[in-house]
């Protein structure tokens, strides 16, 4: 996991270069897409360093938080350029969009309230059976979860690929929202769709299939590196457009021929 050191700190490097583009701008979604990242990438990084001593935190709630919330932090950053693009097809589809971001907003307190309830079941659990029962359920409800972020890709992704298809006017930069958006749906949507499987896998066959890196170091490392890290590396490259600079004028305009 070492090349998660630098790969956050190149996300807090764009995130400022974001910052002293369009200052006044406050934090817009491609700022807080970014820290999300960032934020990822450091607890990830810091899960596998300090996991001996994770290991032996109490309240047995204190270490499942920490071993599960980066996972679902990931979720949130992925959704949220879910909802960017529903608010750009709502928008040129002439649609209402106030109620996006509350039902984004809705969902997300959803997924970790419910997830809140699923660590504290487990936390609790005082015999064998019970641990095996909640680890069901917790890993069960991660795989729905991984799911629904596929489907969300697949739904506005498509969408919105379909909708740039039909737009009559040729330009590059067309083409390139093409490729940028045909991309972005693919990388992610098999991303979620990867760690809903293995996650449903290590549910039902959690002996040998257990994502734990103590216990099955090679399966972590290959499992993070394409459920999380390379497909995130892949994305940001292809999102990596800065806003344009500013001058006397004002801002200068994207060029799309």
């Amino acid at each position: 996991m070492a090349c998660s050191q630098p790969y956050c700190l190149l996300l807090q490097v764009q995130l400022v270069r974001i910052q002293l583009r369009v200052p006044e701008y406050g934090w817009t979604t491609q700022k807080v897409f970014h820290l999300l990242n960032a934020l990822v990438c450091s607890l990830r990084c810091g899960s596998f360093l300090f996991r001996g001593q994770m290991e032996q935190l109490h309240p047995d709630a204190v270490r499942l938080v920490l071993f599960d919330l980066p996972g679902l932090l990931f979720f949130t950053t992925y959704t949220l350029l879910v909802l960017f693009w529903a608010e750009i097809y709502h928008q040129a589809r002439s649609m209402p969009t106030a109620s996006l971001r509350p039902i984004f907003i809705a969902f997300n307190a959803l997924v970790y309230a419910c997830q809140g309830g699923l660590w504290a079941y487990e936390s609790m659990a005082d015999s064998e059976g019970a641990e095996r029962v909640s680890h069901f359920m917790s890993a069960g409800f991660l795989a729905a979860v991984s799911l629904c972020a596929a489907v969300g890709f697949v739904l506005y992704g498509g969408r919105l690929f379909v909708m740039l298809q039909r737009f009559p006017i040729e330009s590059r930069g067309r083409k390139k929202k093409l490729r940028e958006v045909g991309m972005v749906t693919s990388i992610c949507a098999a991303c979620f769709s990867l760690r809903a499987i293995m996650v449903a896998l290590s549910a039902v066959d959690a002996q040998d299939l257990d994502l734990d890196v103590m216990d099955h170091p090679m399966l972590n490392i290959i499992y993070y590196a394409l459920v999380e890290i390379i497909p995130s590396a892949w994305v940001l490259y292809i999102l990596r457009k800065l806003p344009p600079k500013r001058t006397n004028q004002g801002y200068q305009s994207i060029p799309t021929r």
